[in-house]
């Protein structure tokens, strides 16, 4: 019975090694990689996906896929009318047309009936006393679709400073223009290569490759289509380099998205008994949504490989203490005090949270409230990167100033009757806040020791060689 028992033993104990092992591994992937500070392949390769899990989630990416579901369905007609209007221009209407066709092909009736509108749209638009009405409403109804995707990639990168009206308006404007210009061109170069290289040329061994770059084609111009939109619809300035990989993830993405719903249309033939003509509505409104939900979470992975090397904390600043949160925003401040009495270049929000080791969303939510305070502000350096520096006099700014300003910072009046109700209790409170304040009236911000990036590095350095035990 003893030695039946043994394998029994072993087997039951290989098992909760296993379950160990494989908990182990979970909780790691999940919180403990943002503690790890080695910076291999495998360590940036599951903080990435992490990071895009977890951005996934936090930024709501499938309420904002659906309200830019509706804000599609509604400027449908005007976009196309805007890209026909301009495929007139160039005479080449019917090759835009194609092009329309070609890059959504499971859409093919959505694409006719809104063509069909959209004949109608341009008729209206251009005759009579509406013309000038007409055309203010169709750019709107574009420069709104325009405008909701900016907010939703903003969002994901975690920006609240939008463009400028002057900028805006130069971005939507470039973007109207060339998009038709560069399916039009699309559909030239795929004529040319058909035509002219295989018949007047009529080099037979040619055709294998003209035809995989025809197929090709399709797939090209949305990888361009998305890294661009990646690298240049947010405020921010985007590597082109993580914009590219992510639009070429995308890219293929949609493609498979493309031949699941057109070829999924043969199954979902049950629905013409339910809605009869209007059986492509739902499947439409499925695919809008899934579309948008791909290019969201594309935008997500370009700023989680932006950003990956800058999160050693996961999470935004709202979840810090309160504590923590003074904290930061002493660090902060001292950065940019000390960065400027020294005579250094003035680092941006993430060149301060990279070179000082602190979390990149918390330091985000610093620099803005220390901006409303008006304690600092940014300086142009150069490609479209901004620095911050103190707005006011550091030579003596306390640390008690610094508390008082940013304590005081949002609506103190947020219930009506506030003083009448409470305000024995809060006099009794006041005299004891001020002493506390009093106490850090002679620390000087330009006084205080603050490491240097090399220090942290070289901490950062030993304190991984010790975790690893090398």
């Amino acid at each position: 019975m003893a030695k039946a028992d043994k394998p029994s033993k072993s087997k039951a104990s290989f098992i909760s090694r296993l379950i160990t092992k494989i908990m182990s591994a979970v909780n790691y992937c999940m919180s403990g990689v943002w503690n790890d500070p080695r910076r291999t392949a495998k360590v940036k390769s599951i903080k990435i996906l992490n990071l895009t899990i977890n951005s996934f989630f936090d930024r709501d990416l499938q309420i904002r896929s659906m309200a830019l579901t509706y804000s599609t369905v509604l400027s449908i007609v005007p976009a196309f009318a805007l890209l026909v209007a301009i495929g007139r221009g160039f005479g080449l209407q019917d090759t835009l047309q194609s092009s329309i066709y070609g890059m959504f092909p499971s859409q093919a009736k959505v694409i006719s009936t809104a063509l069909t509108f959209v004949d109608s749209y341009l008729t209206e638009a251009t005759q009579g006393v509406f013309v000038g009405v007409g055309i203010l409403v169709l750019l709107w109804t574009v420069i709104s679709l325009l405008q909701s995707i900016e907010d939703s990639f903003n969002n994901i990168w975690g920006i609240r400073q939008d463009r400028t009206l002057f900028q805006k308006i130069a971005d939507y404007i470039a973007i109207c223009l060339v998009i038709p210009v560069l399916m039009i061109c699309s559909s030239g170069v795929s004529i040319f290569m058909s035509t002219t290289v295989q018949e007047h040329l009529n080099l037979p061994f040619l055709t294998p490759f003209v035809n995989f770059g025809l197929e090709l084609a399709p797939l090209i111009l949305v990888w361009a289509a998305f890294t661009m939109s990646f690298a240049f619809i947010p405020n921010e300035k985007v590597n082109i380099k993580y914009a590219a990989i992510s639009g070429l993830i995308c890219a293929v993405g949609f493609q498979i998205l493309q031949l699941l719903f057109l070829n999924g249309q043969i199954y979902v033939s049950k629905y013409n008994a339910i809605y009869g003509s209007f059986s492509f509505l739902p499947l439409m409104l499925i695919w809008l949504q899934m579309s948008w939900l791909l290019v969201l979470t594309g935008c997500v992975l370009t700023y989680s490989l932006q950003n990956v090397l800058t999160f050693n904390f996961l999470g935004d600043g709202q979840s810090l203490s309160t504590t923590a949160r003074r904290n930061l925003t002493l660090i902060v401040m001292t950065v940019c005090t000390r960065r400027f009495l020294d005579r250094k270049r003035p680092l941006s929000t993430v060149g301060i949270s990279t070179s000082y080791n602190l979390p990149i969303r918390a330091v985000g939510h610093i620099v803005e409230t220390l901006k409303q305070a008006g304690l600092v502000y940014e300086v142009d350096l150069q490609e479209n990167e901004k620095g911050l520096v103190p707005a006011v006099d550091m030579t003596d700014f306390s640390v008690a100033r610094l508390y008082k300003v940013t304590d005081s910072m949002g609506k103190s009046e947020f219930m009506p009757g506030m003083k009448n109700l409470y305000g024995e209790m809060l006099k009794e409170l006041d005299p004891v806040q001020e002493k506390a304040y009093s106490l850090f009236a002679d620390m000087k911000i330009a006084d205080i020791p603050l490491p240097t990036p090399t220090e942290i590095k070289e901490f950062m350095l030993r304190d991984s060689a010790e975790k690893t035990g090398k």
